[in-house]
């Protein structure tokens, strides 16, 4: 009988050895424990932002950080931290945002293939984990699913907003874009960051969708912007300088529109007139050039309803109740005609 039993006992720590290693991966198979907050007041939740300088990911977390509050967690236990564009820097603040106690984390990550490490640091915790504004890359958000780990990115699809892009430049016709006559359409491209997966949807798509109407394009210059207006500014100002003259530009996001005008009136063009500009995200600024006549058009990508989103899924997991993977939202296209809509909407969902 004591032989059987041993027997047993060794074969039970067997068949845990094998269920332990039978993946590579650094990720958790326990999920996390159910447990129903009556109050959020002492549930700490960290946020990590890409860079908080970044003009639309300030007003993004902003809202994100109010909206919290409003839900019960207390100021003082939602660590905001900036990760200063650096992957480096962003994992080094997720393990201390772990190590401090986070139950929940919301991370607007570097770049694509940081993720794949902040999601085994987090699943290896058993700490849910939100994205937010960056997408992962499509191999990343497969093992969310195989894994059923609590993990999800909230987000609009970039490949609408170039895809709205395009279409803001397709309403003036192809007469109005073509200024010199020439049959073509010279264009600049001032692109986010080289892997940021959104700045490449919005950069392909916005193009594809002037290509399809059957415009012919000659690209005079495409170079990174790195999301910012002054670098911007910068290549926007060098390009004109050395005799390239664009009839449009195409920017990644509103940063990079607004440093583009700067450059083009420094230039002594008219932004509107001489050259057509368009952009992503409808900052307030660009809202305003916009109905000045400055920014032919931008979209709109709502932050206030994606930083709920981000929020409802942190708490929904915090509750042991689960979320789709992928959340997501549509953009809306901004342009003259509906500009202080954009502005009344955005005041009302705050």
């Amino acid at each position: 009988m004591k032989k059987k039993m041993v027997c047993y006992i060794v074969m039970a720590a067997l068949m845990l050895s094998l269920l332990v290693g039978c993946s590579s991966e650094k990720i958790s198979d326990s999920t996390p424990e159910s447990v129903a907050y009556s109050s959020y007041s002492d549930v700490k939740i960290g946020i990590c932002i890409y860079q908080l300088a970044d003009n639309f990911m300030s007003l993004f977390s902003n809202e994100l950080v109010s909206y919290l509050v409003s839900k019960g967690f207390s100021r003082d236990n939602i660590i905001l931290l900036g990760s200063a564009n650096n992957d480096s820097v962003q994992l080094s603040q997720v393990e201390e945002l772990i190590a401090g106690g986070a139950k929940a984390l919301i991370i607007n990550p570097v770049n694509s293939s940081v993720a794949h490490s902040i999601t085994d640091l987090a699943a290896s915790h058993n700490i849910p984990l939100v994205y937010i504004n960056r997408e992962p890359s499509g191999d990343e958000e497969n093992r969310w699913e195989s894994y059923q780990l609590d993990v999800c990115y909230v987000v609009c699809d970039a490949r609408q907003s170039g895809i709205y892009q395009g279409e803001l430049l397709l309403t003036l016709g192809n007469k109005a874009l073509d200024r010199n006559g020439d049959g073509k359409i010279q264009y600049f491209m001032i692109e986010g960051a080289p892997e940021n997966i959104d700045a490449g949807y919005r950069t392909l798509y916005s193009v594809s969708t002037l290509k399809n109407a059957d415009l012919q394009l000659d690209c005079l210059l495409d170079e990174v912007g790195n999301w910012d207006c002054a670098t911007a500014q910068l290549i926007v100002r060098k390009g004109i300088k050395e005799g390239l003259i664009p009839e449009v530009i195409i920017c990644n996001n509103d940063a990079m529109a607004l440093g583009a005008i700067e450059a083009v009136e420094q230039a002594g063009l008219k932004p509107g007139e001489d050259v057509y500009v368009v952009g992503v995200d409808a900052l307030p600024e660009a809202i305003e050039m916009v109905q000045e006549g400055k920014l032919l058009g931008t979209v709109y990508n709502d932050y206030v309803l994606q930083s709920h989103l981000a929020a409802d899924a942190a708490i929904n997991y915090l509750q042991g109740n689960g979320n789709e993977h992928y959340i997501g939202c549509d953009y809306v296209k901004v342009n003259r005609d509906n500009a202080q809509d954009i502005i009344d909407a955005i005041n009302n969902k705050k």
